[in-house]
């Protein structure tokens, strides 16, 4: 069995760096469309492999996920930034934090979430004005930033301490684009963006401290994920502060951006397909008939959950994952080595005409169970797949439901930006530029 795939030549020194680093999005399309289910390439001093048939993704992400690990580059950025936390602990320690918050998750728990996913929703829809102008993605940011930290940490942070988290996130995120730099250049140089990043991260620290002291006085008792930490605290060694603190960092940054992503493309989307966007009020109007949202009606919500799963079809919030194989391992036809650096985008996949007729046209109705059925199961994992997948996949979409059901039962956002994107990848998919909408009040 060949052990080399195809690929496109690279640059001397640099490979393949420059060219993904210009615009990762279309370098993993002209890469999918030129060398179909697998190709190999260079990114700094790592040879990649590029997956893009849903068989595979399921190999690495399900049946054989016990051959491969979360991947060590930009290690050292990544482990100061969230240490041990779930998304990035391994083995025994990532399988005792899995079942230590799972029950912050459970359905039962979600549903005691929703009275206050519908008071930070209301209060957000309360504060907007008739013609105002808002930046949309900022907004999205707010409310889920709000929500996860009063869901999972118990805490009710005020709108100057959000404001402080979500301008110290910017220069986290900068800390991820790919860029040549970034791929040949140690982590330790002292440059100014890596400066900028340990500075946010002390700001970010220090919400933390102030959650932890307010939490561990005598009402730190709750069904949320930072009094199941205490309890485990409580019960056994294994559990210190350092990793009640990674596991709050995890949930700070990845808790909330995702889902305010997915709204943002999701508002976008419907300003520019008035007809979806009618299909969807409707929805709204008969199911929740002008009352607020709660968990039992969100979930009758079957127009407005094919919205979002396309919007996170289009636009997948994580674009790329990355998997390491700890042994060699046999991968669309090829044998490929130990220590082989694998790629599963999102993005490319997501878009495959192979996969999804139209790939680049808003259609929310490709989600029901006929159609659905007929593409391959991985064909879409927004929140990846596997043991592996994201643990807060319901809460997300929970969330997400709320905030549409409160926001567009009473308006419409008009888009006042571009009406195309322009991205900037960094852990997540990000809008280059502001994604600035009006408010108008429904008739």
């Amino acid at each position: 069995m060949s052990t080399t795939p195809p690929g496109p030549k690279g640059l001397p020194v640099v490979g393949n760096s420059y060219h993904y680093a210009q615009d990762p999005l279309r370098f993993m399309t002209a890469v999918r469309d030129t060398y179909g289910d697998i190709a190999q390439f260079t990114l700094g001093p790592e040879q990649a492999y590029m997956l893009t048939n849903p068989a595979d993704i399921e190999r690495v992400l399900v049946s054989d996920e016990g051959a491969y690990r979360k991947p060590q580059f930009q290690a050292d950025t990544l482990g100061n930034l969230l240490g041990d936390g779930l998304l990035l602990s391994e083995g025994g320690t990532w399988k005792r934090e899995r079942q230590r918050m799972q029950p912050a998750f459970l359905r039962s728990r979600l549903d005691d979430c929703a009275g206050l996913m519908a008071e930070y929703a209301a209060e957000m829809a309360a504060g907007w004005e008739t013609g105002e102008t808002i930046q949309v993605d900022i907004a999205m940011a707010k409310v889920t930033l709000k929500i996860i930290t009063s869901a999972m940490m118990g805490v009710d942070l005020d709108d100057a301490t959000i404001e402080r988290v979500q301008e110290s996130l910017q220069p986290v995120g900068d800390q991820f684009s790919p860029t040549i730099r970034g791929f040949l250049m140690p982590e330790w140089v002292p440059t100014r963006e890596q400066r900028e990043y340990r500075q946010s991260i002390d700001v970010l620290e220090d919400v933390l401290r102030d959650v932890l002291r307010d939490r561990q006085g005598p009402h730190a008792d709750g069904p949320d994920m930072l009094s199941l930490l205490f309890g485990a605290q409580s019960e056994s060694a294994e559990v210190d502060r350092e990793l009640i603190r990674d596991e709050m960092m995890t949930m700070l940054l990845a808790g909330h951006d995702t889902t305010a992503l997915t709204l943002t493309y999701t508002w976008h989307l419907l300003a520019r397909h008035p007809e979806i966007e009618a299909r969807l009020h409707d929805e709204l109007d008969t199911v929740l008939g002008g009352e607020p949202p709660t968990s039992e009606t969100v979930r009758q919500l079957d127009y407005t959950d094919r919205v979002l799963n396309e919007a996170m079809r289009l636009y997948p919030p994580v674009y790329t994952l990355f998997r390491t194989a700890k042994e060699p391992v046999d991968l669309g036809g090829y044998r490929l080595p130990q220590g082989s650096l694998l790629m599963l985008p999102q993005w490319a996949i997501h878009r495959d005409p192979r996969w999804y007729d139209d790939p680049d046209t808003f259609d929310p109705d490709r989600w029901k169970p006929t159609r659905r059925n007929e593409r391959p199961s991985y064909a879409y994992f927004p929140f990846g797949a596997g043991p592996r997948s994201c643990i807060g996949k319901q809460l997300s979409l929970l969330e997400a439901k709320f905030i549409i059901g409160t926001v567009a039962q009473d308006y419409h956002l008009d888009l006042e930006s571009s009406a195309s994107f322009d991205f900037q990848p960094t852990l997540t998919l990000h809008p280059a530029d502001p994604v600035e909408m009006s408010i108008r009040e429904r008739q």
